[in-house]
């Protein structure tokens, strides 16, 4: 369908283009009679501005930027359900991409966003991000950018976060106090902070307890937990209860203790992170960390409207940290 211009209705109205658009806009040279002509032929003709165009001739936008891991997952769309909710209410619409965990991904979304002209940018980066320097460039063209949950340590950018290594040794001391000698972290990616974070509040909780560390490496999605369990099934080396880095690898692993016909918690035990719907919706449901997602959406997106409205306020970044809670159900 073709999109009418400007020009189109200023071609049938046999008036210029500048005088439709100063009608639209309602500026006081324009006499009502032309205003009352010009809008009924736009709402005829389904005219919309362009908003690229727009923000060209104003150096303005009202379109934030979001990059995230994935959509799939409760996590991130909750949060982006919380980012949506502050911006709507602030006049401004989001543009939404999604990495699927892969830095070049990440660097072509953040790159599409800039010539986009967005106002600002809200990101959650991919387990396989090593480095912020195409998060860099959009600082370095004074576009504001506010990181949750998952930040680039090399960035100086505002931060929304949890204490990811108190909230794992919360859950992990949970696991020792229910009496589990044996307890195996199914780890996310080295480098990514929050499953080193994570880790750390794993090692710290063992170590208190003067148990040995049991530790596993992978991904952050469920066929990760599904391939970690079952090496520990295949090579007959069963931890007594599991902490896993996020709710996907939990629920690889879940479905793998259910196929090998193990009983949750008799034979293995399980803890998750983020608190995602399907854990409570499995049976047995799964003890996780609750993560306030949408509260961290929101937080992000009222830190970057601010930032894009008053843009000479010359504040030194900061990191704001939510609080989290261990919600415990029958997998402990």
């Amino acid at each position: 369908m073709k999109h009418n211009t400007l020009k189109d209705i200023a071609k049938k109205l046999k008036i210029s283009a500048s005088t439709v658009s100063r009608a639209l806009s309602n500026h006081p040279d324009i006499s009502e009679e032309t205003r009352i002509k010009v809008k009924t032929l736009a709402d005829k003709l389904n005219y919309s501005p362009n908003p690229i165009a727009q923000s060209l001739k104003s150096n303005k936008t009202t379109t934030i930027g979001v990059i995230v891991p994935e959509i799939k997952h409760d996590f991130f769309s909750s949060a982006i359900s919380g980012i949506e909710d502050v911006a709507y209410q602030s006049g401004y619409t989001i543009l939404l991409s999604q990495s699927n965990e892969s830095f070049e991904r990440e660097v072509v979304n953040t790159n599409a966003l800039m010539r986009h002209r967005v106002a600002g940018v809200i990101v959650s980066i991919s387990q396989n991000t090593k480095n912020g320097d195409h998060f860099k460039l959009l600082l370095d063209r004074n576009i504001p950018l506010v990181f949750f949950d998952r930040a680039c340590d090399d960035v100086e950018a505002d931060k929304v976060v949890i204490d990811d290594e108190k909230s794992a040794y919360e859950a992990v001391i949970h696991l020792i106090n229910k009496g589990y000698k044996n307890i195996a972290h199914l780890a996310g990616p080295k480098e990514l902070s929050v499953c080193k974070n994570r880790l750390q509040g794993y090692l710290a909780a063992i170590k208190s307890s003067k148990q040995n560390e049991f530790i596993l490496y992978g991904g952050m999605h469920e066929d990760d937990g599904f391939r970690l369990m079952d090496l520990l099934i295949t090579e007959n080396n069963l931890p007594d209860s599991i902490f896993c880095v996020n709710d996907p690898v939990a629920m690889g692993a879940y479905q793998r203790i259910m196929e090998a016909g193990l009983q949750i918690p008799k034979d293995i035990a399980i803890v998750g992170f983020s608190n995602n719907k399907i854990t409570n919706m499995v049976i047995p449901k799964i003890t996780t960390v609750d993560q306030p997602s949408f509260e961290m959406g929101r937080k992000a997106a009222e830190i970057l409207i601010d930032l894009i409205e008053n843009p000479s306020k010359k504040i030194k970044p900061k990191t704001i940290v939510l609080n989290t809670s261990l919600i415990v159900r029958s997998s402990t």
